[in-house]
C-alpha cells in the first residue's frame, strides 16, 4: 500500500514533497523532479481536484487547486484533467478557463472523447454514440421496474448517462441492486456501465481514462508522468502508468485517500489526503522546481 502524506492546513505554503513508498513511485518523482519539462501531470477531477458532494452539479475545484495548478504548469509539459465529465463541465467546475499560467493545461472529457485545450478555449468530439440516446429513452422505465426510483437520480452528460445512489437510504444495497438491470440495458445497446463510488455510467465503449492517458502521454512525448485519481474508474490510468513504466517512462501513481476505493490505494505509490492532499502534492513539486 502507498505511503501516507498529510496535508498541512495550509496547503499553499510547503516545500516538503512526500516520499513515495514504492521503488517505482521514487523513480517516477525523480524522473519528474529531474526532467519537468518532459512531464505530464494528469489528474482525476472529482475527488482528487475536487470534494466529493452529494450533487455532483455543485461539485467545484478545491479553492486552492487552480492557484496551484497555474504555479505548476508552466515548469511541466502539460496538465491534463481526465475525468468522466464533459470537458466543458469539468472546465467550468473547475475554474480553468482564462486563467493565466494554465496555457498548457488540457481536459479530456467523457474518458478522452472530448477534449478541450486552454489554447483554445474550444472542446472537440466525435459524433455521439447512438446507444446513448436510446439509454436514455428506457433508464427512467428500467429504474420503475427495480423499485430503485426513492433517492437515485440520473445524472445527464451528454455522451453518457449516471445513475447515483449516494443519497439512497441505503446507497450500497441500491448499487447493488442496480448493477445486473443496468449492465442488460448497457448491453443492449452497444455501451458499457463503468462502476464508481455510488454511481453506476453507462457509456460507449473503447475509451477508459487508460486509454486517454496513453494517448496523451504519447501525443506529448512524454518521459515521466504523475496520475492522480481516487475512484475505481482510476484503475485504467493506473494501468496505463503502469505498461509506461514498462517501456521506461517512469512514472508516479497517486490516490486521492479515500476509505471507499480501498483497491486503488493499495495499488498507489502515494496516499494523500483527499483534493487537500492533492494540491499539497502540486504545491510541494512546484516549490521545489523553483528552486
Amino acid at each position: 500500500m502507498g505511503s501516507h502524506a498529510e496535508s498541512p492546513e495550509h496547503p499553499e505554503t510547503t516545500d516538503t514533497v512526500p516520499t513515495p513508498a514504492t521503488a517505482a513511485g521514487q523513480d517516477g518523482l525523480r524522473a519528474i523532479l529531474a526532467r519537468p519539462a518532459r512531464t505530464v501531470i494528469a489528474l482525476d477531477f472529482d475527488g482528487t481536484l475536487a470534494p466529493i458532494v452529494p450533487d455532483p452539479e455543485q461539485a467545484r475545484a478545491h479553492p486552492a487547486a487552480v492557484p496551484v495548478l497555474a504555479a505548476l504548469a508552466p515548469k511541466v509539459a502539460s496538465v491534463a484533467v481526465v475525468t468522466g465529465r464533459p470537458a466543458g463541465v469539468a472546465v467550468r467546475h473547475g475554474g480553468f478557463a482564462g486563467v493565466p499560467g494554465l496555457d498548457h493545461l488540457v481536459v479530456l472529457g467523457h474518458y478522452g472523447a472530448e477534449r478541450w485545450d486552454a489554447r483554445t478555449g474550444t472542446v472537440s468530439a466525435p459524433a455521439p454514440h447512438p446507444g446513448v440516446a436510446a439509454v436514455r429513452a428506457e433508464l427512467p422505465g428500467v429504474l420503475d421496474r427495480v423499485g430503485a426510483w426513492q433517492g437515485t437520480w440520473i445524472e445527464e452528460k451528454g455522451r453518457a448517462l449516471a445513475v447515483h445512489t449516494r443519497r439512497a437510504t441505503d446507497p450500497q444495497a441500491a448499487f447493488e441492486s442496480l448493477r445486473e438491470p443496468l449492465a442488460d440495458l448497457a448491453t443492449r445497446h452497444g455501451l458499457i456501465v463503468e462502476p464508481g463510488r455510488m454511481v453506476l455510467e453507462l457509456r460507449p465503449p473503447g475509451m477508459d481514462k487508460g486509454v486517454a492517458l496513453l494517448e496523451y502521454v504519447r501525443e506529448v512525448g512524454a518521459e515521466a508522468v504523475l496520475y492522480a485519481g481516487d475512484d475505481l474508474g482510476d484503475l485504467p490510468a493506473f494501468a496505463a502508468v503502469d505498461k509506461l513504466r514498462s517501456d521506461g517512462v517512469p512514472g508516479l501513481l497517486v490516490c486521492s485517500g479515500s476509505s471507499e476505493v480501498a483497491e486503488l490505494a493499495d495499488r498507489a505509490d502515494l496516499v494523500v489526503d483527499g483534493p487537500a492532499g492533492v494540491v499539497h502534492l502540486l504545491r510541494s513539486l512546484a516549490d521545489r522546481l523553483d528552486r
